[in-house]
């Protein structure tokens, strides 16, 4: 097993610009006020959960269905670049459905907010570029990062207002944008050769 810090801090970033918590900042103060009360311990464990399962299962379920970990890699830039656009001209390309109180702290907020297409997409695009270990560690940070945002919502929204929310979006959105760039352009050599 060898950690390489480089490597955890471009995937944590990557997985956090793809989750996106603190842009979802108004979601969650959203449910937080349909529900009267969120979780933040549990639905951060069952979104750490679904990404660190889906990350060793992802392959076998692809294999399962006969598609290639370099075809779902490009597949999930796409995606990731569809991410990124939403994020950068605020415009909403992938609706939720609407939510019921009662289990907000599993549904939409563990799953599909936090631990949703994108970011299960994006491990296994990752799996195609880097190591398991350091993909664990970055999702187990985020997973740390998102029961903090979880816990502290209402003040974060405070603190930076809708304005620094807004600029954060846009920030991550062109980091992803780049990101995904890279990983098509990486895997898309690996699919022609």
């Amino acid at each position: 097993m060898t950690f390489n810090f480089k490597e955890i801090v471009t995937v944590f970033m990557v997985l956090f610009a793809v989750i996106d918590i603190i842009g979802n900042v108004p979601i969650i103060i959203d449910l937080r006020k349909k529900a009267g009360h969120i979780q933040s311990e549990k639905a951060s464990i069952i979104a750490g959960v679904i990404l660190i399962a889906f990350l060793f299962l992802g392959k076998s379920i692809l294999n399962l269905i006969g598609i290639d970990v370099s075809s779902f890699a490009v597949a999930g830039s796409l995606i990731l670049f569809f991410i990124a656009l939403e994020m950068i001209l605020g415009i909403t390309l992938y609706k939720d459905e609407a939510t019921n109180p009662m289990t907000a702290s599993v549904f939409p907020l563990a799953f599909p907010l936090i631990a949703g297409p994108g970011s299960l997409t994006t491990l296994l695009s990752l799996r195609a570029e880097y190591s398991t270990e350091n993909i664990i560690a970055a999702v187990l940070l985020n997973v740390i990062v998102i029961y903090i945002v979880l816990k502290t919502s209402s003040r974060i929204e405070k603190l930076i207002g809708q304005n620094g929310i807004n600029i954060i979006r846009k920030v991550f959105g062109v980091i992803l944008l780049a990101i995904s760039v890279k990983l098509f352009a990486h895997n898309i050599k690996i699919l022609f050769a």
